[in-house]
């Protein structure tokens, strides 16, 4: 890339190729250097925080909350920096990838917890503890994560083209606000509702949601990196001006 694309793209957050064509730049499929790096670790992030971190309530500073939300957030930025730099539609590729993987480490899960335990192996009941989550929290948790990563990508994508690429932060910060918001909004009552009282779960939502979305505007500064950064190493800052945004359509 050009010296004068580079300047571009960090004054006015698009490079110089995307300045002047209606359409923005074509969906066909180019080579980059580190999309595939990034949805693997979107999937990654993804399993490991809907895994290791639910079974586990932590308390800091007398605030309680699940251990997954140190994590999940993060996922949320991938999906991000997917969007503002790859463009919606191969955002939506890689959501489509993570519930794949979620959808099969359920099953694992659900398969691996119920077969019958060697006779001489005593820890079931701690593996049923930390990985048997009933049907309800799992079907909860991906329908909150498909519903929030998608409401994620399109409020970036069209801040992005209403902006003009301007304002990286209030697509970064606005984007989280909703996305994590729809997360939080259907799983929590899907998961919990009839088992918390009504004030408890409404509590949760509310520690847990601030939480998430703090989390992910203290690392904006390192969002902005990344997303500078491949902008610059794969020569692409996609305008989502004429994406379809269906989210089960599938082709570029």
């Amino acid at each position: 890339m050009t010296t004068a694309n580079q300047a571009a793209i960090d004054m006015h957050g698009k490079s110089a190729s995307d300045a002047a064509p209606p359409h923005s730049r074509s969906h066909s499929t180019p080579s980059y250097r580190y999309y595939d790096f990034i949805m693997a670790a979107f999937v990654a992030v993804l399993l490991c925080s809907n895994l290791i971190g639910p079974a586990k309530v932590a308390q800091i500073g007398g605030v309680q909350f699940g251990a997954a939300t140190l994590f999940f957030p993060i996922s949320y930025i991938f999906g991000d920096i997917l969007t503002e730099v790859y463009g919606f539609a191969r955002a939506r590729r890689v959501v489509w990838t993570g519930l794949a993987a979620m959808l099969f480490a359920s099953a694992m899960a659900a398969i691996v917890v119920a077969l019958p335990a060697a006779p001489q192996w005593p820890h079931q009941a701690a593996y049923e503890t930390v990985f048997g989550a009933t049907w309800r929290v799992a079907a909860a948790s991906l329908a909150g994560f498909w519903a929030g990563e998608f409401c994620n990508a399109y409020v970036l994508a069209r801040l992005k083209v209403k902006t003009a690429g301007r304002h990286l932060w209030l697509r970064l910060i606005g984007s989280t606000l909703v996305g994590e918001g729809i997360d939080t909004l259907i799983f929590f009552p899907l998961a919990l509702y009839g088992i918390l009282p009504d004030g408890l779960l409404a509590s949760i939502m509310l520690t847990n949601y601030m939480l998430k979305c703090a989390w992910e505007i203290l690392a904006t500064p390192l969002t902005y990196a990344i997303v500078r950064a491949l902008k610059r190493a794969e020569n692409q800052d996609f305008y989502d001006r004429h994406t379809n945004f269906n989210p089960f359509h599938l082709r570029d």
